[in-house]
């Protein structure tokens, strides 16, 4: 079975355990897990995020240590601060970059950080974009996230698939799977929709 799943899962350890379990019983369908414990690694490590890591790692899952780039207006030494702790307190072998630009104007701000993620050990770098990007973006990660958003929205689009692109979908019903080969849908919405698993791997709330 190929990892498909991309999972930003943003609830903490000790509010919903069994839905880490459930992730690390799916560790064959992972490509990876979003990890997230403060919109980002935090100020300090966090035991419950520790563990559940630790407990992933051991099954084989990919960990992708979140940072927040704010469209190129968040300091490159913050974003870099971010995935050394992910590293350092959770494990991470990964990195996952969000709320990234897609205009050619900041490319060079990018590579930079791209160049100091792989520095920090991230084997696997993710830029999600929520858009198209730039063509130019390609090179710097192996995973763009060219959509972000609602079903609502998304299946009304025609949008290019690839190999290395990502669809991450929200508000989705029961059984839709979007088009790339990496993607992740889920029934949650509002503010909030990465509190809830892919359809394949609910649990009860």
């Amino acid at each position: 079975m190929r990892p498909s799943l991309l999972v930003p899962f943003y609830e903490h350890p000790a509010v919903r355990p069994e839905a880490w379990a459930a992730l690390v019983r799916a560790a064959p369908r992972l490509y990876g897990v979003v990890v997230n414990p403060a919109s980002g690694a935090g100020q300090a490590p966090d035991p419950a995020f520790a563990a559940a890591t630790t407990r992933l790692r051991e099954a084989g899952v990919r960990l992708l240590g979140y940072a927040d780039t704010a469209y190129g207006r968040r300091p490159h030494a913050e974003v870099v601060t971010d995935l050394l702790r992910h590293r350092d307190w959770y494990g991470t072998d990964g990195a996952f970059l969000d709320q990234v630009a897609t205009a050619p104007a900041a490319l060079a701000h990018y590579r930079r950080i791209a160049v100091a993620a792989r520095a920090a050990g991230a084997a696997t770098l993710v830029l999600n974009h929520g858009a198209h990007p730039d063509p130019g973006y390609e090179e710097l990660a192996d995973l763009l996230v060219t959509f972000e958003g609602p079903w609502d929205t998304y299946r009304t689009l025609e949008l290019p698939v690839a190999a290395h692109y990502c669809h991450l979908v929200y508000a989705a019903p029961p059984g839709f799977r979007p088009a790339t080969p990496v993607h992740c849908a889920v029934p949650g919405g509002g503010a909030h929709p990465w509190g809830t698993l892919p359809h394949p791997l609910e649990t009860t709330p």
